[in-house]
């Protein structure tokens, strides 16, 4: 059986290992052409004067591109930097190592090109109009990383005006993989979601969506109570009411029996 002190040193190796290899490798992820290129002929088909083929036929059906081009197959991981994992608010270069690891995720589990777009702003609006500007090139939008509430704004406004899928991983990937294990602790207990009372730490972005997910799926409101850092989330909490929207909501529809405190 390991030590104590064993066991931590190889928690520890991963974050050693990591800045060992992530400047020998000077990042993780890269472009690399999916077509083949015997010789500077091919060039022919693949860009001038061919391409012009390709392009003719996407102007004359514009769904046609994701037949001639990898939008497709294609995602942008978004973020401002605002929420980096458990650092916070680091700023956008600081989180790019993060954001490749998700591409590399996409890539190696799902067979999806996806790349990492940092953005210099913080303001929401800025990042609504900067994924709208950059919707022809992608298939779908991963948000990440951004901080509450405005994270909120920025999932909404999207859904509503582009016209290909946006996730927020931070909300709907959260909230589905705990509402799959929530599902199948519920049988393994023998009782019914309609009936559980549900204790949630934590009233972030996460949670907010996992609330949502859990009523969806035939949760009870008044059976949740979700905690924040000021305490438990009721009626009476006014510091959201214009703060917070969505925990505001949550306010009102959960915790019926209105139980206050940590």
């Amino acid at each position: 059986m390991k030590s104590d002190d064993e066991s931590l040193k190889k928690a520890y190796l991963p974050a050693q290992l990591a800045l060992k290899y992530h400047p020998f490798y000077k990042g993780k992820i890269e472009v690399v052409p999916k077509v083949p290129v015997h010789s500077f002929d091919d060039f022919a088909i693949w860009y001038t004067p061919g391409v012009a083929e390709a392009c003719k036929s996407i102007v004359a059906r514009p769904d046609a591109v994701f037949e001639n081009t990898n939008k497709w197959n294609t995602v942008a991981i978004v973020t401002d930097g605002t929420r980096i994992l458990g650092l916070g608010d680091i700023g956008p270069e600081a989180g790019l190592p993060v954001m490749e690891g998700k591409s590399l995720l996409y890539k190696y589990l799902g067979g999806v090109d996806a790349f990492p777009l940092a953005l210099g702003t913080k303001k929401s609006e800025e990042i609504i109009s900067a994924v709208k500007w950059i919707q022809p090139s992608f298939g779908g939008i991963n948000l990440e990383d951004i901080a509450q509430p405005k994270c909120f704004e920025i999932l909404d406004a999207l859904k509503d005006q582009l016209e290909i899928p946006v996730w927020h991983d931070d909300q709907q990937g959260t909230g589905t993989v705990v509402l799959a294990g929530f599902i199948n602790s519920l049988k393994v207990v023998g009782k019914k979601i309609s009936e559980v009372k549900i204790a949630m730490i934590g009233a972030g972005a996460a949670n907010v969506a996992v609330a949502r997910l859990l009523m969806l799926a035939g949760a009870k409101a008044g059976n949740i109570i979700l905690v924040d850092s000021k305490g438990t989330l009721h009626r009476n909490r006014k510091d959201l009411e214009h703060t917070s929207p969505k925990k505001w909501e949550l306010c009102q529809i959960t915790n019926s029996e209105g139980k206050q405190g940590g």
